[in-house]
Formats: C-alpha cells, structure tokens, sequence
C-alpha cells in the first residue's frame, strides 16, 4: 500500500478592507458652495461612490 499524502488546510477567507475614501463609513462630506462667489455655505453628506456606501473595498 502507498503512504497516504497529508490533506492540505483550506485557505482564510480574507475580510476586505475598509474604504480609504470614507473610512469604512460608507459616506462622504462635500462642501456646498453658494452664490456668484462661490462662496462655501456649509457640507453636505452623501453615499460614498468609491464602495457604494458599504464601508469595504471591492475587489476588483
């Protein structure tokens, strides 16, 4: 009879890292401007595009 080979381990699952867009938030700050002097009125919070507001990375 052959030796029988050992069975390899299966591999880690790797958990994706967070955006470094939003920092794992999954929203973004933007600052909204006014008038005709473009003058900055404040922020405005929105979904990030870079992971679609999961707060991961895509593996892509």
């Amino acid at each position: 009879m052959a030796a029988k080979k050992p069975r390899k381990a299966p591999a880690p699952v790797l958990e994706p890292a967070e955006c470094p867009t939003c920092k794992g938030t999954g929203e973004v700050s933007r600052t909204v401007h006014v008038g005709r002097k473009r003058r900055p009125a404040g922020q405005q919070t929105g979904i990030c595009l870079a992971c679609l507001g999961s707060g991961k990375t895509t593996t892509d």
